[in-house]
């Protein structure tokens, strides 16, 4: 039996999400957008939530269409407000377009989002090396040093907390406990 992080015990949904996505490196923007969309929509509410309507995400925001996103008007917003297998908060759904907005201006500045974001981490994960789920913080300065970056860039739902869970989400930081099987993928268990 393979031994996870406690969080993802929860059912099939967690422990697949945790077992092929959480804290493996992603470096295309498609994939760091959609999940900088999903971390904003999480704000205040539990990852599983978003989790569980990840394809109703999809579906609703154009598979994570950058260009798409941050061309939606009054009018999407409001069809948007009205869809049911999505979060419906509207402060969310046009932060959402705001977001898309800002991640092109750091794309055109930076060649990509990818290469802004990594660079506070000099491009590499930083591995935490955490024993227990306690030993995991919900921040750190370097997450508190990107959401008031992201913030001074324009970007909405980006506090502290979460910035640090798309940190952990995208692979810039390793949070797996030290006895979780992802932390030695080559362990036999």
């Amino acid at each position: 039996m393979k031994t996870r992080c406690a969080w993802c015990e929860k059912d099939d949904l967690y422990r697949d999400y945790h077992d092929n996505e959480w804290g493996k490196p992603v470096y295309d923007d498609p994939t760091l957008f959609e999940f900088l969309i999903l971390e904003t929509f999480q704000a205040g509410l539990s990852w599983y939530t978003v989790l569980a309507k990840r394809e109703n995400f999809r579906n609703a925001f154009d598979q994570f269409e950058l260009t798409k996103v941050a061309q939606y008007t009054n009018e999407k917003i409001d069809a948007l407000c009205q869809d049911t297998g999505i979060i419906r908060n509207k402060l969310k759904i046009k932060a959402a377009v705001t977001n898309a907005q800002a991640f092109i201006k750091i794309q055109e500045e930076f060649g990509s989002f990818s290469k802004y974001i990594w660079g506070f981490v000099d491009g590499k994960p930083i591995d935490n090396k955490p024993q227990t789920l306690k030993d995991v913080p919900a921040t750190t300065p370097l997450s508190d040093a990107l959401s008031k970056d992201l913030k001074k860039r324009g970007f909405k739902f980006v506090g502290s907390t979460v910035v640090y869970a798309h940190m952990q989400a995208t692979g810039m930081v390793n949070d797996h406990v030290a006895d979780c099987f992802t932390r030695e993928p080559n362990k036999k268990q």
